[in-house]
């Protein structure tokens, strides 16, 4: 087995330290969410904290890691009366992205199960996670259907599982860890909200900081085992403190004062449901633990609150997860009892409340950077223009309100990744059919299975009430449900679309489809096209955060290059075709249609681009942008060279979506069909 870096090594991060040893006191606390850029070491402080974690008793030969104290009546393995007891150390396990159901929460033998009527059972990661750590990196990337078997998990401490009628249920109570890189995605609010604490981390701007981080990984790649060695002893100790305060936390009292603070905060701060009252309780109690008090204070539920209410305050994918400081420090002080705790105490040798590594506060991401381009009529400069825009190029514009849309789907049955949009073949879904399995079956269709075997069953010898089946008989279900596609958006930000009023709708207009392929778990890239040139302002991805902050700091001004924009969508699909061939793309050009740059005929050139894009399927919509009351129709013209729709800004307001649909739907299906 590798040696893992030690916690204690670990530079910086004192929050994301502090609330992973407030979770391993007291996993009551629900988990932690770790956001942050790549390269900050979220996976290493994670793996790290496993070998801090004391040692698990358990149930000798149990797949369960039942407590042989208490072993759970229903375990699979039971039962344990008069079972022997051993120990082993706590158990990391990580969760892939590209994990199955099966893996996750284990399969049942169904052949057996059919024929012998034996729950043949072989255990999943969250069986292994029992009593331990269960660590999902890249979380926000792990398929719909899986979270939610996760967080039920986490949620009710045991997993079912079910397959036609037979079912197995077994203990699971894990500590949850996640990690995610904002730009790659986030999670859906609901699911944010099953973590109990969310951190964010950052690498230091701190040069001697960052010179401690490369000379301590340095010297741990040179020598992993003498690395670990100079730390063993502050890994012993803080191992010892964690056990101390395990055995204080059902002594901590948590008292009205501070409750009636947690309840009011939670309240000023307008968070959904009860589960951040009850997490900030939870979180302030173990403080007090890890302090080595028995009393709550103020600055427990200060601290609490840093911790667990920031990823609750999101009400779109496009809000900064954060906290005003002062505002909690004003609810704080109004509702502020007599506390019998201190409520400044000591910080002890780590900087951290009472002793504990961290304390600092969350980075609050609310603002934007010094330098950042801001909406039009303020004094900061625009951002750089892409393509050589030069003279007459104007400040970005702030985005006009977002809207609700309704569904734009891509015709046909796909088989992409998991989604909300469009149609699909999918694991999950309602059944449609059966065909004989080729690898291991996943999905049983009951009804195809005993319709196989019956017409055997007498040459088969069969006495008994149960079937006899055999391998050849058993038929996997086959599901429809939706996928999710790649939106690309080709938009025009040349002078012909200046008008501030017209560029505020229009960033309005993209912003509400962003907002609508969020919900249904697209992939979303941003072409923009001005000046000389074109540019992929972001490549295709799932973080729509990313292309919406790209779309508001968008300037315009130049000549329009409509045929270098759609050639460089083009090639955006064609990479995106290679990469994920079942994805299926939705191509969504905005624009008031003209052509004034790109060659000696910039109109014919762009009707060459469109019928490139026809010609390999792409569904495609054309936002017409031009306005005034004389209109010479451009975008319909393109729009009929892409074999798509168009339709006005008017026109995409929610009621006018379906139109739109059925209409991108009905000529798609009539130009294939030709």
């Amino acid at each position: 087995m590798s040696t893992r870096y030690p916690f204690t090594a670990v530079v910086g991060m004192d929050d994301l330290r502090l609330a992973l040893l407030l979770n391993a006191v007291s996993p009551a606390v629900g988990g932690v969410l770790v956001r942050g850029e790549k390269g900050t070491a979220k996976s290493t402080a994670v793996r790290a904290l496993a070998d801090l974690l004391p040692e698990v008793p358990v149930v000798a030969g149990c797949r369960f890691s039942c407590d042989p104290g208490a072993p759970d009546p229903g375990c699979p393995d039971g039962p344990h009366e008069t079972a022997p007891a051993a120990a082993r150390p706590a158990r990391m396990v990580e969760l892939p992205v590209g994990a199955s159901e099966d893996r996750l929460v284990g399969a049942l033998d169904i052949e057996r199960a059919l024929s012998e009527g034996v729950k043949a059972f072989e255990p999943g990661l969250l069986a292994d996670a029992h009593r331990g750590i269960l660590y999902v990196d890249e979380v926000n990337l792990l398929h719909d259907h899986l979270i939610d078997l996760l967080l039920d998990a986490a949620a009710m401490g045991s997993s079912y599982v079910e397959r036609e009628g037979v079912s197995v249920r077994h203990a699971a109570r894990f500590l949850l860890v996640g990690t995610m890189n904002p730009e790659e995605g986030e999670l859906r609010p609901q699911l944010l909200d099953r973590f109990g604490l969310t951190v964010e981390v950052a690498a230091s701007r701190e040069p001697e900081q960052r010179v401690e981080v490369v000379r301590r990984r340095l010297a741990y790649d040179d020598d992993p085992a003498a690395f670990a060695a100079r730390w063993a002893g502050e890994e012993s100790a803080l191992r010892e403190r964690i056990v101390a305060a395990r055995a204080l936390l059902s002594d901590v009292v948590l008292g009205d004062a501070a409750l009636l603070q947690i309840a009011a905060t939670c309240a000023a701060f307008e968070v959904d449901g009860m589960r951040a009252d009850i997490v900030m309780a939870r979180t302030a109690t173990a403080l007090a633990a890890w302090a080595g008090r028995t009393e709550v204070t103020s600055e427990d539920v200060r601290q609490a609150a840093l911790l667990a209410l920031p990823h609750r305050r999101r009400r779109n994918p496009f809000d900064a997860p954060g906290l005003d400081e002062d505002r909690l420090d004003e609810t704080l002080e109004q509702f502020k009892g007599e506390d019998k705790g201190d409520d400044d105490p000591d910080p002890g040798p780590d900087g951290g409340p009472g002793g504990g590594p961290g304390g600092g506060v969350p980075p609050q991401g609310e603002g934007p950077e010094e330098g950042a381009p801001r909406d039009a009529g303020t004094d900061e400069a625009p951002a750089p223009a892409p393509g050589g825009g030069g003279a007459g190029e104007r400040s970005a514009v702030k985005a006009a309100e977002p809207f609700r849309t309704k569904m734009l789907s891509v015709p046909g049955l796909g088989e992409g990744a998991a989604g909300r949009r469009s149609r699909a073949r999918t694991e999950h879904g309602r059944t449609t059919g059966a065909v004989r399995p080729r690898g291991a079956l996943t999905k049983l269709h009951l009804a195809a299975t005993v319709h196989a075997a019956a017409p055997h069953q007498k040459a088969r010898g069969r006495t008994g009430p149960g079937l006899v089946v055999r391998r050849d008989d058993l038929r996997q279900a086959t599901r429809e449900g939706r996928e999710g596609n790649l939106v690309l958006f080709a938009v025009d930000a040349s002078g012909s679309m200046a008008a501030r009023q017209r560029m505020s709708a229009v960033k309005g207009a993209v912003l509400s489809l962003l907002l609508d392929a969020y919900q249904r778990r697209d992939k979303v890239g941003l072409v923009t096209f001005r000046g000389r040139d074109a540019e992929v302002a972001l490549p295709p991805t799932s973080s729509v955060d990313a292309a919406a902050a790209r779309l508001e700091q968008l300037p315009t001004g130049g000549r329009t290059p409509l045929s270098a924009g759609l050639l460089k969508a083009h090639d955006v699909l064609r990479v995106e075709r290679l990469r994920d061939p079942s994805r299926r793309p939705l191509l969504v050009v905005v624009t008031d249609g003209r052509a004034t740059g790109g060659g000696a005929d910039p109109v014919a050139l762009a009707a060459r681009a469109a019928r490139l894009h026809a010609s390999e399927g792409t569904a495609a919509v054309v936002v017409d942008c031009e306005t005034g009351p004389v209109r010479l129709g451009l975008a319909g013209d393109l729009a009929r060279e892409l074999g798509g729709t168009a339709v006005t800004l008017d026109e995409l307001r929610a009621d006018s979506i379906a139109g739109l649909v059925r209409n991108v739907q009905a000529e798609h299906a009539t130009r294939r069909a030709a």
